[in-house]
């Protein structure tokens, strides 16, 4: 029987798990898998550890001795997790009758499809998809991710026209299907990253490698989003600057790297002026320490660069999506053109 471990990382999140872990537990029971639910507490301070036990002693809790950010908080709880499946779940994640099967059958069905996710939906908005993972994950040629059915901060409501099954550039770490096998022969999550990234970087480190990550309509939830970082930080803005540029060292061919970091820079000093100017000097701050942590890591980045392998792949954006989005009002996954992801 196939052994299937959800994992939730913990933090400080008392609320999200005594709103959402019931439905977590209520729609992971199946008869044709052996599904457990695990909680992994990332050094909370507040009463998360109390809450479970007292009122979940039936669920199996790994204790983390500090919080390691989303990344190595995974890495060393799924160290202590055996099975042939991982699912890494947010706690702000609402979960629907048979959402585990359909993604499973999908990835049993093709030995290449190495991670998976599920449709994912705004919480408060149920019609709506939601910024984190949409219908699955592309960056554009230069690094941009966007999704099927968000693209910046456009989203767009679900009528039904991304329920095919597709092959995706990344999975959304708010809901990540990962074979357990693949996980640990690649490393697993960037611990370096903290937060933010992360998953864009292991997807495309096992898409370097052959493998498939694809998306499966067959199977919903809905995600708050936000429940750890607001939308608006200075901390999350720093993160995700920095953890971009390490992405791409990490992982474009050769034949494209310098191109693309030097305009990145560019375009990045264009972002850290425009929030000069809208009066956000916390954002503006964010950016340059972004770059400068940046340059300080390139050493350690190439060290990781060469221990890894870099490629063209497919189910890349052929175009600057910044350029397509704001001149063009490209604003919804099916105008962009020419753009045709694998199927």
């Amino acid at each position: 029987m196939t052994n299937v471990a959800v994992v939730i990382l913990n933090w400080n999140g008392r609320g999200m798990l005594e709103r959402f872990l019931p439905s977590v537990l209520e729609h992971s029971r199946t008869e044709e898998m052996d599904v457990s639910v695990i909680v992994a507490d990332n050094g909370s301070s507040d009463d998360s550890v109390a809450f479970m036990q007292e009122r979940y002693p039936q669920v199996r809790l790994i204790l983390l001795d500090k919080n390691y950010g989303f990344a190595e908080g995974y890495n060393r709880a799924l160290s202590q997790v055996e099975a042939d499946y991982y699912v890494l779940l947010n706690s702000d994640v609402e979960c629907t009758p048979n959402w585990i099967q359909p993604v499973v059958e999908m990835m049993e069905r093709d030995p290449q499809v190495a991670i998976a996710q599920p449709k994912l939906l705004m919480y408060d908005q149920k019609d709506t998809f939601e910024y984190a993972g949409g219908a699955g994950g592309f960056i554009d040629q230069y690094g941009y991710p966007f999704c099927r059915g968000r693209i910046f901060s456009t989203l767009e409501k679900d009528h039904g026209q991304y329920d095919d099954e597709c092959n995706i550039f990344w999975a959304t770490g708010a809901a990540m299907f990962v074979r357990a096998e693949v996980f640990h022969q690649f490393g697993g999550l960037d611990g370096d990253f903290f937060a933010h990234m992360e998953e864009i970087d292991f997807c495309w480190r096992v898409k370097n490698n052959g493998y498939k990550v694809r998306y499966c309509p067959r199977s919903v939830v809905y995600h708050v989003g936000g429940g750890t970082l607001p939308k608006s930080s200075p901390f999350k803005t720093r993160l995700n600057f920095r953890n971009n540029l390490s992405m791409l060292y990490k992982n474009l061919p050769s034949s494209r790297l310098k191109h693309v970091i030097r305009l990145r820079l560019i375009l990045d000093g264009i972002a850290a002026l425009k929030f000069l100017a809208q009066g956000h000097i916390g954002e503006f701050k964010a950016v340059r320490t972004a770059h400068r942590e940046f340059r300080n890591l390139r050493p350690q980045l190439q060290a990781k660069r060469d221990a890894i392998k870099q490629q063209t792949v497919s189910d890349v954006y052929p175009r600057l999506l910044l350029l397509d989005y704001y001149f063009l009002r490209r604003t919804v996954f099916s105008t962009l053109k020419p753009f045709t992801p694998c199927s």
